[in-house]
Formats: C-alpha cells, sequence, structure tokens
C-alpha cells in the first residue's frame, strides 16, 4: 500500500524531474521520485 508524504526540493532537482518526465522515461513526478528513491535504499542496505 502506498502512502502520500509531502516533500521539499530545490528548484534544480524539479529541474531535472521534468526533463526526464519529458523524455517519457517515467510517469510522473511521484513515479521519479520513487524510482530515485528505491535505488538509493537498496544501494546503501547494511
Amino acid at each position: 500500500m502506498k502512502q502520500k508524504i509531502s516533500i521539499t526540493i530545490d528548484e534544480e532537482a524539479i529541474k531535472t524531474i521534468e526533463e526526464l518526465l519529458k523524455d517519457s522515461q517515467f510517469r510522473n513526478r511521484s513515479h521519479v521520485i520513487e524510482h530515485s528513491l528505491r535505488k538509493f535504499l537498496e544501494e546503501n542496505k547494511k
């Protein structure tokens, strides 16, 4: 089950996310952030 959360990120990150969306690699901002977070968590498991 997914939960809605609120985050604050800088404008450069938003611009990068928007560029990824233009390339149609992701469905929406949430998809980009969720994918990135999942990858980060996998790389940093102990």
